[in-house]
């Protein structure tokens, strides 16, 4: 069931319920993530804090979208509730029970039934990314050896639609916090979290909006979030002198860590 399929009552209050139940997880997650583990942001300032942006990231775990989603957007997304991002959610995962379904409701899931090409869904992504924003792991799944796999076609799909400003994102060591198989989150890891500068896929608009310029899209993109993964782990090899005059740092020079 997703937000239109529910009744009026929840319609009603649905802008209160999902302001504050998608804040405070995001707060929760920046504790995880800040405090109770080390982050190491990189490149946060190429994320356009504006409506119809489209993060586009490597997957790892089920808490992934906690810390890509809530790190990009805020402090914004506590002003402005568009800010908070929408992210399309296996249905067989996060809606197979009526209090998880109204969880994912309000952290702005949108159920994709799993199988077959889910034409509704493409379609509420579409139209939720033009008034927000929207956080997709293209690969549809998580990868147990921390490997970036193919993505599928759905993204490319929205992205041919809506045209949207298209960050490629970078996360390494979350899979040490919660590997699959684990229900509650280590502590005291070494996480990093790294947004590339938005990709100029105007070459492919335009053209026909078929699965071919689809995948030719999805490719594009995940050789850039591979370079990145490469980026990354050259920044953990050899962090300590790194730190102090590796281009990467100085190219994303508002890197942070907590």
């Amino acid at each position: 069931m997703s937000q239109s399929d529910r009744g009026w009552l929840f319609r009603l209050t649905w802008p209160v319920t999902h302001y504050v139940v998608t804040n405070l997880c995001v707060m929760l997650g920046l504790f995880l993530f800040r405090v109770l583990n080390r982050t190491t942001v990189i490149g946060k300032s190429n994320v356009p804090q504006a409506k119809n942006t489209l993060l586009l990231s490597n997957h790892q775990t089920m808490i992934d979208s906690f810390l890509v989603g809530g790190i990009a957007f805020f402090p914004r997304s506590l002003l402005d509730a568009c800010m908070l991002p929408w992210s399309p959610a296996a249905a067989e995962n996060f809606y197979r029970n009526p209090v998880l379904a109204w969880f994912s409701d309000n952290w702005k899931c949108i159920p994709v039934k799993k199988g077959r090409k889910d034409v509704g869904a493409l379609f509420r992504m579409s139209e939720a990314l033009r008034t927000g924003t929207m956080l997709i792991f293209p690969e549809g799944t998580r990868s147990r050896d921390s490997s970036i796999g193919k993505a599928r076609g759905g993204a490319g799909m929205v992205i041919l639609e809506t045209q949207p400003t298209v960050i490629p994102v970078c996360i390494e060591g979350v899979n040490e916090v919660l590997p699959i198989g684990v229900m509650f989150p280590r502590l005291f890891k070494r996480i990093y979290l790294y947004f590339g500068e938005p990709l100029d896929l105007s070459e492919y608009y335009g053209k026909e909006k078929n699965k071919e310029a689809s995948h030719a899209i999805m490719q594009h993109v995940m050789e850039r979030i591979r370079e990145m993964q490469v980026e990354l782990k050259e920044l953990k090899k050899n962090q300590k002198s790194v730190v102090g005059n590796s281009g990467l740092i100085n190219k994303e020079s508002n890197s942070t860590s907590a």
